[in-house]
């Protein structure tokens, strides 16, 4: 079945809409992009309109940025400390936006959407 991003068929009550439309191609959506910790590799993705989109699919840096010192440097990741998508993808490895990585610097919190952006930005914790 195909993933769509259309309006529910359910009410807030919880009764059935009455659907007065097919599912058409402009609504298609994808599955989401789970960022692991790894050897970096990035897809390519041809958008809606003719645009691209970078996905990263693994990634070993991210640039960092110090709030102290205004620098920014790539650094390795080390390991994934904490998400607030969901609490099992620090298990997993898996960077989204606001993820607690720890890296040679110290700890640091995933600013970029890696499934989106690709590229892994951080900033580092204090």
């Amino acid at each position: 079945m195909a993933i769509i991003q259309a309006r529910s068929n359910r009410k807030p009550s919880g009764g059935a809409l009455k659907s007065t439309l097919a599912k058409r191609k402009h609504m298609t959506g994808r599955l989401p992009t789970l960022t692991k910790l790894g050897a970096t590799k990035r897809k390519l993705l041809l958008t809606k309109g003719g645009g691209v989109k970078t996905r990263v699919l693994h990634a070993e840096v991210a640039n960092v940025i110090d709030p102290k010192t205004k620098k920014a440097s790539q650094v390795k990741i080390k390991t994934v400390v904490e998400s607030p998508a969901n609490r099992y993808y620090s298990r997993r490895n898996i960077m989204t936006k606001g993820t607690i990585i720890e890296t040679e610097q110290g700890k640091a919190r995933v600013t970029s959407r890696p499934g989106q952006d690709g590229t892994v930005n951080a900033v580092l914790l204090t």
